[in-house]
């Protein structure tokens, strides 16, 4: 059945109406950050407080630099006025590693954005971390620390990936649509960062909307490697995505592989939960796509860089009419 046909029957069945955003849940809140402290004083615990609250201000705008803006220093100085919750935690070690856990008011932090002058730009999905030591096994979580709190404080979330549920690297590496498709399907995010390490160096791909971009850096340890990797990578991520447009954009939306009236339905779905995205709708459809056209309150560049981070669209083909083109993955 041509998707035309399929299109037709999903109007008349209002299927798309009320189906909710796929592809794009978060293990954590994004409210809430663990950040290490040496003792349980009031001093540490209120320096605890700033430190998450500025982490979290970072992701909830979407990775704006918020630093420079009046009432910035102020707002962290008064972090714990906003704390909806935290818990001290022991690790394991000898002495034990001693960390807060603290969970921010969402209302509060919304507000506070906006006060200070910032959009809240929709949380990004999580950046994958897919990293080999220099003997070639992956890293876990534990090995990782300085590389999640890089991209913690540029406000990105972490996922870690596991060893038994991953495509071929070589394939992930060149964003090879269907090891993306199965990246989608586990980790529920467009954004992933391989990286390998080698004597004093590593080389590293970052994947977003389907594209890979590579680089190497040389470093005195790890520690370094990780912090500049995670540094380069907020700073590629932030060009594409932290996008603020300074009015409403229509243009022409092409989306190619649609297989069933539940991909439409979906990717509807989808584009109508998008914060930036103010009017969709449907011109036509051809073969296995559609046509859309689109309101939305950024440039469809800047649009499609944050459709395709959550992983369930990349960069498609070129169409005739078409301002840009996507493709949806399953």
């Amino acid at each position: 059945m041509r998707l035309s046909r399929l299109l037709i029957v999903t109007l008349l069945l209002g299927f798309v109406v009320g189906l909710p955003r796929t592809g794009l849940s978060q293990e954590t809140s994004p409210y809430s950050v663990v950040v290490p402290v040496t003792d349980v004083s009031d001093a540490q615990r209120s320096q605890a407080f700033s430190t998450a609250l500025g982490q979290v201000l970072a992701r909830v705008s979407g990775g704006q630099d918020l630093t420079s803006k009046a009432g910035y220093a102020d707002a962290l100085q008064n972090a714990g006025g906003i704390v909806k919750h935290f818990q001290y935690q022991r690790g394991e070690g000898n002495p034990p590693s001693l960390t807060l856990d603290v969970s921010f008011d969402q209302g509060a932090v919304q507000r506070l954005i906006t006060q200070l002058g910032a959009t809240t730009a929709g949380v990004k999905p999580p950046l994958l971390l897919v990293l080999k030591g220099a003997d070639g096994n992956l890293l876990g979580k534990d090995a990782l620390g300085v590389l999640t709190d890089t991209a913690s404080k540029r406000g990105y979330q972490v996922s870690y990936a596991d060893p038994t549920q991953l495509p071929d690297l070589g394939k992930l590496e060149s964003a090879d649509p269907a090891a993306m498709s199965a990246i989608a399907r586990l980790y529920h995010t467009g954004l992933v960062l391989v990286g390998e390490l080698h004597g004093n160096g590593a080389d590293w791909t970052l994947i977003s909307g389907g594209q890979a971009q590579h680089w190497s850096a040389q470093g005195s340890d790890q520690n370094s490697l990780f912090a500049d990797g995670g540094n380069a990578a907020a700073d590629r991520l932030g060009q594409a995505l932290n996008v603020i447009g300074s009015g409403p954009v229509e243009g022409k939306l092409w989306v190619s592989g649609l297989h069933s009236a539940m991909d439409y339905a979906n990717l509807m779905a989808t584009l109508r939960s998008d914060p930036s995205v103010q009017k969709v709708e449907t011109l036509g459809g051809q073969e296995d796509g559609v046509l859309l056209t689109v309101k939305s309150a950024m440039p469809l560049d800047g649009l499609a860089a944050n459709l395709t981070a959550g992983g369930r669209l990349m960069q498609g083909s070129a169409h005739d009419g078409a301002d840009v083109s996507l493709r949806w993955l399953h």
